[in-house]
């Protein structure tokens, strides 16, 4: 459509229009901020999940595992000689080890084969009579003392005696080497001790017809080929003599590592209740509930500003970046003030820490080992520790503490407060995504997007309907310039007819 801006009138029609259009569009502003106002809701709502999330993961990584209440600091006599650390012995323990030898593995040393070998060659170049498909076999001690028979095949005529070695150190429980310079071959155990102890028999046998070419294998009488057994752990712990086929083993849930062996020279351990580690984690869970509370806390009781609107795009444009930021500041203000879901949560959750555990002989609730609730009421709910408190019920009874935190019970109130906390996040994160979604979320999935999808419907259909009435401003403007210039013309000719 062809429009005529006031030629004939002398108006500016656009101006005209654009004024008019200025109150046709109050209603498509009102929509547009409300759709500010969902958006700015879900991604409150979403904000807060996210720290529900983090926090719901941060209670199972420090309170509800036993090994943070398992820690333990271990003092050795002679660090030289043996390390002792806790892997999951709940109590403290202590003793006296002399180590008498440590343990070693099994080897075999081949022969001289030549002068030098060329181990990047395949394997038919270096031995000719040893062609096409081909296999040996590696049996070897496992860590857990017993022999186990690996076969490795391979391809004479297209690997190369790298390859085979690659192979067998990754397929086997040996580890074979061989020697350019010397031309010999050894294969050593991976894993230390003997099935045979007393004898000098070897815990690492050798078959195939590339190991019998290479000098190590079984069969081989080699006066060159040398054969070392391998020997278990000796050690006397608390007057007790006695072996194990590692120098690293568990007794009574921690783990001794022997290191040199000193006939005769006895080591002292003891271990006591890594405190500060426990209290840490602790310390850690209280700060992170304190964040979460205090944003909760912070969101369902922030003002509403009802008077400082979202801003529209034309008022964005007459304002400075400071002036809309701090109008934003405020129109953002207050979004979830009130929300059940939050305020419900929150007031769960002190239910939660508050209430004792039910069963539990001794200590049973925060009070008792130091954790309680700050004096001032405005902080909804927020913990503070008496370190000294807690660090004396940890160095008491680490086991009590972590039974408060993580007692395992069918009913809330035979549940620790750590998994009672998670039952009420996920119960909370669940509710939250019913109304507003995770960002991966469909609109249609969540009540907030469905609001939005709305008023997505609404801001389309307006918007159809203001360029329907845009148009006939424009034709009712065109339809006067129209007749204004028939009159002026009509005068013209008259004015014309008469003078003349």
């Amino acid at each position: 459509m062809v429009r005529i801006s006031g030629l004939a009138s002398g108006m500016d029609i656009d101006s005209l229009v654009e004024n008019l259009m200025k109150a046709e569009r109050a209603p498509l502003d009102k929509l547009t901020q409300q759709k500010q106002k969902y958006e700015w809701q879900r991604d409150d709502f979403r904000e807060i999940r996210t720290m529900m999330f983090n926090f719901n993961n941060s209670i199972f990584d420090n309170i509800l595992k036993q090994s943070t209440y398992t820690q333990k600091k271990v003092n050795v006599s002679d660090p030289d000689l043996i390390s002792v650390r806790n892997v999951n012995s709940t109590s403290d323990f202590s003793g006296t080890i002399t180590v008498n030898s440590l343990a070693t593995s099994s080897s075999v040393v081949g022969g001289t084969i030549g002068t030098s070998i060329d181990s990047s060659k395949k394997v038919s170049e270096i031995f000719t009579d040893v062609k096409g498909s081909q296999s040996i076999k590696v049996k070897a001690i496992t860590a857990d003392g017993k022999l186990e028979e690996k076969e490795v095949k391979f391809d004479a005529d297209k690997d190369s005696l790298d390859d085979v070695v690659k192979k067998v150190n990754q397929e086997t429980g040996a580890t074979m080497f061989v020697d350019s310079k010397t031309g010999k071959v050894s294969l050593t155990s991976k894993n230390t001790g003997t099935t045979r102890e007393g004898t000098t028999d070897v815990d690492l046998s050798l078959t195939g017809i590339l190991f019998e070419k290479l000098k190590v294998a079984d069969n081989v009488t080699d006066t060159e080929t040398k054969r070392t057994a391998g020997t278990n752990a000796s050690f006397t712990f608390n007057g007790i003599e006695t072996t194990r086929t590692s120098n690293t083993f568990q007794i009574n849930g921690f783990e001794i590592t022997l290191k040199e062996g000193k006939p005769g020279k006895s080591v002292t351990f003891s271990s006591s209740t890594d405190v500060d580690a426990v209290v840490d984690k602790i310390v850690k869970f209280v700060d992170e509930y304190n964040k979460l509370v205090e944003k909760v806390n912070g969101k369902v009781t922030e003002k509403r500003y009802r008077d400082f609107q979202p801003l529209t795009a034309e008022q964005k444009a007459d304002m400075k970046d400071k002036e809309i930021e701090l109008w934003e500041e405020k129109a953002k203000s207050g979004m979830l003030y009130g929300d059940s879901i939050l305020s419900s949560s929150l007031t769960e959750m002190r239910t939660n820490l508050y209430s004792p555990v039910s069963g539990l002989t001794g200590m049973n609730q925060l009070s008792e080992i130091g954790i309680t609730t700050t004096a001032n009421y405005l902080d909804g709910g927020k913990l503070t520790i008496d370190e000294d408190k807690l660090r004396a019920a940890i160095e008491k009874d680490p086991n009590a503490v972590y039974s408060i935190f993580a007692n395992d019970g069918d009913t809330t109130a035979e549940k620790g407060l750590g998994r009672r906390l998670r039952d009420t996040l996920k119960n909370t994160m669940e509710k939250i995504d019913e109304k507003a979604g995770k960002a991966t979320s469909v609109n249609n999935t969540f009540t907030l997007g469905k609001l939005l999808d709305n008023v997505d419907k609404s801001i389309d259909s307006l918007q159809d309907r203001l360029k329907d009435i845009e148009s006939r401003y424009y034709r009712q403007f065109s339809a006067m310039e129209t007749a204004i210039q028939r009159a002026n013309q009509q005068s013209a000719y008259l004015s014309q007819f008469f003078s003349s």
